[in-house]
C-alpha cells in the first residue's frame, strides 16, 4: 500500500488512491471495488472492498481471475494475462483528463473485456483508455471480474441456498463495479448520470446480459455490443450438468459441493480443463437464467423490459470468423471449392441445410473464393444473425432507439489474409492504432477508420446517438427501415444491408455461442 509521493490522488469510498499522470491523462490502475472472493467467499455474491488506511498506490494493473493459458497470436498485441492471477481480482482501472471541475460534464465509458465468459481481463494494452479519454474528454473504466468456474459455476441445484447465486457471480461482480462507478466516478471527473457500458466479443455478450438484469437498472444509460450479441442464457438444468462434470473431474459427488470452496485454485482450473477435455473441449460457462439475478433469458423471446430506456449500438466485422474459426484451423484459408464449404458447414447448420445455404451465398457473392464464402456465411451465423435479432427485438420494443453498424474495411496486415477479423475493431474504437500491434496495422486507412469509429462511439456515449461529422447522417435502425453504417475508408450508410443473405438464412436456428 505504500505510495509514491508523486501523482494525482482521489478519495474513494474505500480510501485514497494515487495514480500517475501521463500524456495529459490521470491513470489509476488496480483499484479494488470488491473484497477478495476466495475461501468462504468463493461462488458467493461479491462484497464491497474493505476500507484501507493511508494512500493506496494504483500505478499497476491488479490481478486477473485465474484461468488457463490460451496463448497469443503472432504479430498481434498480446491478449495474454499478466502473470499475477488471483481470486482477489475485483479491481478496475480509470483513465480521466482530471478531477471534477465547475462546468465539466464528462461521459463515463465502462469497458467489459472479451474472452467469452472464461478468459482474459480488462488489463490488455488494447484496452488502454488514454487516447479515447483525450480525444473525447471522457472517463474510461475497465474492469476485472470472476470468469469461468469462478464466476459461472451453477451450484444452486446441488448446494442449496448457500450457492444460490453462484451461476451469475461474474455478472454480479460487474453490477458491483457499476455501483462503484455510481458512487465514486464524479470524484474522478465523470458524470455518474451518463454511463455507457461497452464491450467486444465476450464483453459484448456481458453487455447484452447486463441489459436483462433488473439489479443493474439505472446503473448505466447507454450500451454497445461489439461482435458479441448474447440472446440466451444457460438453463439451470444444463448449467447443473456442467457443474457435475467439474465435480466429477475432482472426484467429488453431488453431496460434496461445500468442499469446492477448499479446492486449490490451480486444481479448480485444471478440473475445468479436464471436464472440457472429456467432452471434446465443449464444457463452457456463462450466465444462468436462475430466476434471481437473471429472471429469464435476456433477449428471448423479446427485448428485456428492464433496459427499455437504454439506447443500444450493435456492431460486427465483415469476416468475424477469419480469427474465431480460421485462427484455429488454417486449412479454412485454402478451401478448394464450394463442396469443401458445404462439408465445413455441417457443424454450423442443421443436417441437409449446408448445400442450399452455400448455393444461395454463391449467387449473391459471385467470384469470391470458397474460403471467403465460408467466412462470410459463418460470420453471419456467428455474429450478425444474433445481432440482427437483437436489433429487431430492441426496435420492436419501441423504447429507446437502436443503431446498427458493420466494420467492412479489410486490413492489409499479413497480406490481407485476415480480411476483417474479430477484434479488428478494438484498436480502432479505442483510438490505439498508433500505440499497439494489432490486426489494424498503422496505415493511413487504419487511422481514417479509427477516426470514424472512435468519434461514433464517443458521440453515442455523450448523447445516446452515434451521429457525428466523421460519418454520413446516421438514422436509428427500425424494422421498417433497417439501416446499417458501414465503416470503411469511405464510410457509407446502407439500407437493408445484407437482406439477400438474411433471406437465405431465414428459418434456420440462430447459432448460440457458449452453449
Amino acid at each position: 500500500m505504500a505510495a509514491d509521493s508523486a501523482g494525482p490522488t482521489v478519495e474513494t469510498t474505500s480510501g485514497t488512491v494515487r495514480g500517475r499522470r501521463a500524456r495529459d491523462v490521470d491513470v489509476y490502475k488496480g483499484i479494488p471495488y470488491g473484497a477478495p472472493t476466495g475461501g468462504a467467499a468463493r461462488f458467493a455474491p461479491p462484497s464491497p472492498a474493505a476500507p484501507w488506511a493511508g494512500t493506496r498506490d494504483c500505478a499497476a494493473y491488479g490481478p486477473s481471475c485465474p484461468q488457463p493459458d490460451r496463448g497469443g497470436i503472432e504479430g498481434i498485441e498480446s491478449l495474454d494475462e499478466p502473470p499475477d492471477m488471483s481470486e482477489d481480482c475485483l479491481v478496475l482501472n480509470v483513465w480521466t483528463p482530471g478531477p471534477a471541475a465547475p462546468g465539466v460534464d464528462r461521459p463515463v465509458m465502462v469497458w467489459f473485456h472479451g474472452g467469452g465468459f472464461s478468459s482474459f481481463s480488462g488489463s490488455s494494452p488494447l484496452y488502454d483508455g488514454t487516447a479515447l479519454c483525450r480525444r473525447g474528454d471522457v472517463v474510461v473504466v475497465t474492469v476485472n471480474h470472476r470468469i469461468n468456474v469462478f464466476g459461472y459455476l451453477h451450484l444452486a441445484e446441488l448446494g442449496g441456498e448457500a450457492f444460490a447465486d453462484s451461476g451469475n457471480a461474474g455478472m454480479a461482480d460487474l453490477v458491483l463495479a457499476l455501483g462503484w462507478v455510481r458512487d465514486n466516478i464524479e470524484r474522478f471527473g465523470g458524470n455518474p448520470g451518463n454511463v455507457t457500458i461497452f464491450g467486444e466479443s465476450g464483453g459484448g455478450a456481458k453487455v447484452s446480459v447486463m441489459m436483462g438484469m433488473p439489479g443493474a437498472a439505472g446503473l448505466f444509460h447507454r450500451a454497445v455490443a461489439q461482435s458479441g450479441t448474447h440472446l440466451h442464457a444457460w438453463s439451470p438444468e444444463r448449467a447443473t450438468a456442467n457443474a457435475r462434470r467439474v465435480l466429477d473431474a475432482l472426484d467429488l459427488g453431488d453431496d460434496q459441493v461445500d468442499r469446492l470452496r477448499d479446492v486449490p485454485v490451480d486444481d479448480l482450473v485444471a478440473a475445468h480443463l479436464k471436464a472440457a477435455a472429456r467432452r471434446g473441449g465443449r464444457v463452457s460457462f456463462g450466465p444462468v437464467a436462475d430466476g434471481r439475478a437473471l429472471p429469464r433469458e435476456p433477449w428471448k423471446p423479446d427485448a428485456p423490459a428492464c433496459s427499455a430506456d437504454v439506447p443500444l449500438l450493435i456492431s460486427s466485422t465483415r469476416t468475424e470468423t477469419t480469427l474465431t474459426v480460421g485462427g484455429a484451423d488454417p486449412s479454412l484459408f485454402s478451401l478448394a471449392d464450394d463442396a469443401a464449404v458445404v462439408d465445413k458447414l455441417h457443424r454450423w447448420l442443421p443436417e441437409g441445410a449446408s448445400a442450399g445455404v452455400v448455393a444461395g451465398f454463391r449467387a449473391i457473392h459471385g467470384e469470391v473464393s470458397s474460403s471467403e464464402l465460408f467466412f462470410l456465411i459463418t460470420s453471419d451465423l456467428y455474429a450478425r444473425g444474433p445481432g440482427w435479432a437483437q436489433a429487431d427485438r430492441k426496435s420492436a420494443q419501441a423504447g429507446a432507439p437502436v443503431w446498427h453498424c458493420e466494420l467492412t474495411w479489410d486490413t492489409p496486415v499479413a497480406g490481407g489474409k485476415w480480411m476483417s477479423p474479430h477484434t479488428l475493431d478494438l484498436p480502432l474504437v479505442f483510438d490505439n492504432v498508433a500505440t499497439v500491434r494489432s490486426f489494424a496495422g498503422r496505415s493511413e486507412a487504419a487511422f481514417a477508420v479509427s477516426n470514424q469509429m472512435a468519434e461514433s462511439w464517443l458521440a453515442f456515449a455523450r448523447h445516446g446517438d452515434p451521429s457525428n461529422d466523421a460519418v454520413p447522417a446516421w438514422p436509428a435502425y427500425t424494422a421498417d427501415a433497417p439501416t446499417t453504417m458501414l465503416f470503411d475508408v469511405e464510410p457509407r450508410l446502407a439500407a437493408d444491408w445484407r437482406r439477400a443473405e438474411r433471406d437465405v438464412l431465414a428459418g434456420l436456428p440462430l447459432v448460440e455461442v457458449n452453449r
